[in-house]
């Protein structure tokens, strides 16, 4: 187990990496000169050059690239210009908020697509079912911009149940986390469905159902427990998905998460923060994906021998998470 971890750490240190150069080298090829939106227009051509020299942009793009792997290997992502701090400083203060939407969306997801695909399981083709699978296909083609317009005009401005925007109070959080969530119930119901439908139609459960075990404890306690290592993994790239989409929900609904950050720092070329905060989201999608993977150990001792690999990478290969709009 401690070789298959470490296997995994190397693989995400490699990753993160090369992330990190992508994002390096995309941040300076798009258009704009940091330089000038600092200073305005009117800027002279010497002061323009001051401030690309205080700052490094007058340099080959190597040195910059070397220099910036060196300072960010040393947990250093340099000051943002725009905020007066270190960018990381500013991308930590603002993760919280980010992480604390994408949990509550993950909960809400969990909380109800779970029963609903057990319960689709117990009836296939029944109402429910048929409601569930048209829902799953209507919530991943629903844009979430989108999707929470529509919410904050049904429950902000007509039902005046919810905030709209953030200062509301603890309950101006729900809007978000349902904005997020909602496009993946469905999907997660059919996932659900679809694995419990496939342990239904093992010799245990006939046995158990033939020992007079009832309907309510066959499900839960033998057929929800093997569909353990799916749903884990879901809900591992689920996590990971939330906290890099949430960025769009968090401006529809003006959340003092990374989003706001995040899309301030892209319209002012604070080179400094977008890197900070991808790099963020970046190495927190890896550590997630390595905690699925110790999970496993624990769920499937198959992986302590190296024998599940085969099993899980076709586990994976069936759970593509949609993309969100």
């Amino acid at each position: 187990m401690g070789r298959f971890l470490l296997n995994r750490a190397g693989q995400a240190v490699v990753v993160a990496l090369g992330a990190i150069s992508l994002v390096f080298i995309v941040v300076r090829v798009v258009p704009g000169d940091p330089a000038t939106l600092i200073l305005g227009p009117d800027a002279s051509a010497a002061q323009l050059a001051s401030v690309r020299a205080d700052f490094g942009l007058d340099r080959p793009l190597w040195q910059q690239y070397l220099t910036h792997m060196g300072e960010v290997l040393r947990g250093d992502f340099g000051e943002s210009w725009r905020l007066g701090g270190g960018a990381m400083a500013a991308v930590l203060d603002r993760f919280p908020a980010t992480l604390t939407l994408a949990t509550l969306a993950l909960l809400i997801t969990l909380g109800a697509g779970f029963p609903l695909g057990m319960a689709c399981a117990r009836r296939p083709g029944r109402v429910l079912d048929l409601l569930v699978s048209t829902g799953s296909l209507v919530g991943q083609a629903i844009p979430s911009f989108w999707l929470g317009i529509v919410l904050i005009l049904i429950f902000a401005r007509e039902l005046h149940w919810l905030p709209s925007t953030a200062g509301g109070g603890p309950e101006a959080v729900i809007l978000p986390a349902v904005t997020l969530a909602l496009p993946f119930v469905g999907w997660l119901a059919r996932l659900v469905r679809n694995g419990a439908l496939e342990e239904i139609a093992k010799d245990y459960v006939r046995t158990a159902r033939a020992k007079g075990t009832g309907e309510g404890a066959v499900m839960y306690a033998h057929v929800a427990r093997n569909i353990a290592v799916p749903v884990v993994t879901v809900l591992g790239l689920l996590m990971g998905n939330f906290i890099a989409n949430a960025v769009i929900v968090e401006v529809v609904f003006s959340w003092p998460g990374l989003g706001s950050l995040m899309v301030d720092a892209i319209t002012y070329r604070d080179y400094a923060v977008v890197e900070a905060a991808i790099v963020t989201i970046t190495l927190s999608y890896i550590a997630l994906n390595l905690l699925v993977d110790a999970l496993y150990t624990v769920l499937d001792p198959r992986q302590r021998t190296g024998t599940a690999g085969r099993a899980r990478r076709r586990g994976r290969k069936d759970i593509t998470t949609p993309e969100s709009a």
